[in-house]
């Protein structure tokens, strides 16, 4: 049995922070079992984008930063932020520039996935980047990045041995793999 259609019912709804790149709303709800509860939901105002520069070596480019809201340092592909009036493509070739200097001449999305979603709206898009070569990097200056060229199999051991805990990191990683293992 396929259950499809939404169990919640909203009874009323109050915005309880907002900034410029989320909105908290707190909702009093139904759930599914018939209690009464309360539900906050964090409304991302961008999309996440994360690209995997992968070279004809079998090379990607880390980039490494420190996160405030874990409040630790973090091996990730290069990733960030997209407006949603904005084509993520577009979004993604600035993001790869910015952070690591690189620009790709073959782009190919291989990955949509949430990131939280029993608690945000964040959308994640991941491209795999080909043809790639190298330019100056354009960091926004709220960046400290250290960037890494590394074998493929080294980032995903990275990955196996719990190093590199992002999310959107992760599965780009295992898509990757995937697409490598069914050539």
């Amino acid at each position: 049995m396929q259950h499809t259609e939404n169990p919640w019912i909203t009874l009323d709804s109050k915005e309880v922070y907002d900034n410029p790149w989320i909105n908290l709303t707190e909702h009093n709800v139904i759930n599914p079992s018939g209690g009464k509860g309360i539900y906050g939901v964090v409304t991302f105002k961008n999309y996440a984008t994360g690209i995997i520069p992968y070279d004809t070596e079998g090379n990607i480019w880390l980039v490494g930063q420190y996160r405030y809201a874990t409040n630790d340092y973090s091996w990730e592909i290069p990733e960030g932020g997209g407006a949603l009036a904005i084509d993520p493509l577009e979004s993604a070739k600035r993001e790869l520039l910015e952070e690591t200097g690189l620009k790709a001449e073959n782009w190919q999305l291989i990955q949509e996935l949430h990131l939280s979603n029993s608690v945000t709206t964040e959308k994640a898009l991941i491209y795999l980047a080909t043809g790639i070569t190298e330019h100056e990097a354009e960091p926004e200056e709220t960046e400290q990045l250290t960037v890494k060229k590394v074998p493929f199999e080294e980032a995903l051991n990275m990955v196996l041995s719990g190093e590199i805990t992002d999310a959107m990191t992760v599965a780009a990683m295992y898509r990757l793999k995937l697409m490598l293992i069914s050539k």
